[in-house]
């Protein structure tokens, strides 16, 4: 059961750094240090979007509008480390 534990940190992990990857780039993109023209770029950035976009929507349908700031990244790093803290805490029951 200890590698079922290991298993859904390692998910949780993985999504972490998709969602990290996913907010710098936009920054890189607003910023226009990164064009989505170039094609590694745009496949890169268009697999992330296509990727968090089912955990994003259903965030951004329940948060008001805040004038162009996009919270639903942040929402979801809160609630995967929120995942994180319930699974380390109740640890013992994978063993």
């Amino acid at each position: 059961m200890q590698s079922l534990l290991q298993i859904l940190m390692l998910i949780l992990d993985i999504v972490w750094f998709f969602i990290i990857a996913h907010v710098i780039m936009s920054w890189l993109i607003s910023f226009q240090i990164l064009n989505v023209r170039q094609q590694f770029v745009g496949q890169i950035w268009y697999g992330l979007n296509r990727l968090l976009e089912p955990i994003y929507g259903p965030i951004r349908r329940i948060l008001p509008p805040m004038g162009g700031l996009d919270l639903a990244p942040l929402v979801v790093l809160v609630g995967v480390y929120a995942l994180r803290i319930i699974l380390i805490n109740n640890a013992a029951a994978f063993y």
